[in-house]
């Protein structure tokens, strides 16, 4: 059972169509998988839509064009509709199926970092990268904080913390408030987001920390 989702506030920034890029993206991915936030954003999405059809038809007229809006709404042509293929990735000999939200998306090769291994995802937003992170069988990130934040969404497997343990769908935001150390037993598939690199906090592990941004 799905129990970490997006803000109330990520939600309704969603919803207006007001959040940068990758942030959208992991936000639709979750909603796919998650009944309980389909309820909340169309519940979101209906509020928006009284809010601008109950404007005063003054209002309306300042903003349309009525030539234009005449010409748009006697348009009786219909938008072709296309059936949405699979888009699978291989990793490691095991195979994922994609979300929904990532089928039109590129995404580079991935790229082994011992038992980690890293897509980077064809999305140009700023300082904030999306990536698809898979962490094999037996697998664990050392323990690190975040000099930005850094936004996991699990899409496949299972991984643990030591705040919990992580199913798919789950929504994590974290910053620099927070120390983990991912683990896995059986392996898993995430999509990710950060802002900036991750600090590696103990031992040999820091050694890892000039390539923070190498591997997320």
């Amino acid at each position: 059972m799905i129990k970490h989702h997006p803000s109330n506030e990520l939600l309704a920034k969603f919803s207006e169509g007001n959040l940068p890029a990758t942030l959208s993206v992991a936000v639709a991915i979750h909603v796919e998988m998650c009944p309980v936030c389909q309820k909340e954003l169309a519940a979101l999405e209906a509020k928006n839509a009284d809010n601008v059809f109950t404007e005063s038809a003054s209002d309306l007229d300042d903003v349309f064009d009525k030539t234009l809006f005449d010409a748009i709404t006697a348009d009786e042509s219909i938008d072709e509709v296309y059936e949405q293929e699979q888009v699978l990735v291989d990793v490691k000999d095991k195979t994922y199926t994609l979300p929904r939200a990532l089928t039109r998306i590129g995404h580079s090769n991935f790229m082994q970092i011992g038992k980690l291994a890293r897509s980077r995802i064809d999305l140009e937003d700023g300082p904030l990268r999306a990536s698809l992170l898979h962490i094999d069988a037996g697998g664990e990130i050392p323990e690190h904080t975040h000099t930005g934040f850094e936004l996991t969404l699990l899409l496949d497997g299972e991984f643990s913390d030591e705040d919990g343990h992580y199913v798919p769908g789950d929504f994590m935001m974290l910053d620099g408030r927070h120390n983990h150390t991912p683990k896995t037993i059986e392996g898993c598939l995430c999509f990710t987001v950060v802002s900036s690199a991750l600090h590696f906090n103990k031992g040999i592990s820091k050694l890892l920390n000039p390539i923070g941004n190498l591997i997320y």
